[in-house]
């Protein structure tokens, strides 16, 4: 069975709203998921899992949280299948700095997939938004390992 890590830091709420749908769609898709909130209790070996996927709010016109870095450090090594969201609020530093830990992330990560950005809280029309990428992770993640499994 292929296995996903959901590792999340979240302050307002709103990132961890995201992770737990991106759980559900992915549970309901028949994966095996395991989800982590960065900082709280001991982190699971990212070696057990087929694919990691880093949620974060940003932080500080555009900066990632110390705790998610801090998580990134932990990890050691950059694995191949990072998909990567994040929350974030337009009010504060507008499209240029929006999410700007979610493209950081992906950027660093070289992931292959585009990082999902949500506007505060995933719910009402963005909540269809977290459910079509979470499929697009899995369904990504498939094609690149279709010769795998």
């Amino acid at each position: 069975m292929v296995s996903f890590l959901i590792a999340y830091a979240s302050w307002s709420g709103n990132t961890e709203e995201v992770a737990e749908i991106v759980e559900e769609t992915l549970l309901s898709e028949g994966m095996d998921v395991t989800v982590y909130r960065i900082g709280i209790g001991p982190m699971p070996d990212p070696w057990e899992f087929d694919a990691i996927i880093i949620g974060s709010f940003t932080w500080d016109k555009g900066s990632t949280p110390d705790e998610v870095k801090d998580f990134v450090a932990d990890v050691g090594y950059k694995p191949e299948n990072v998909y990567v969201f994040g929350t974030g609020d337009t009010q504060f530093g507008g499209d240029d700095l929006f999410c700007g830990a979610a493209v950081k992330l992906a950027r660093f990560y070289g992931s292959t997939y585009e990082p999902l950005k949500i506007e505060q809280s995933p719910r009402g029309t963005q909540e269809k938004k977290v459910i079509e990428w979470s499929k697009g992770v899995f369904q990504h993640w498939r094609h690149l390992h279709a010769l795998k499994y």
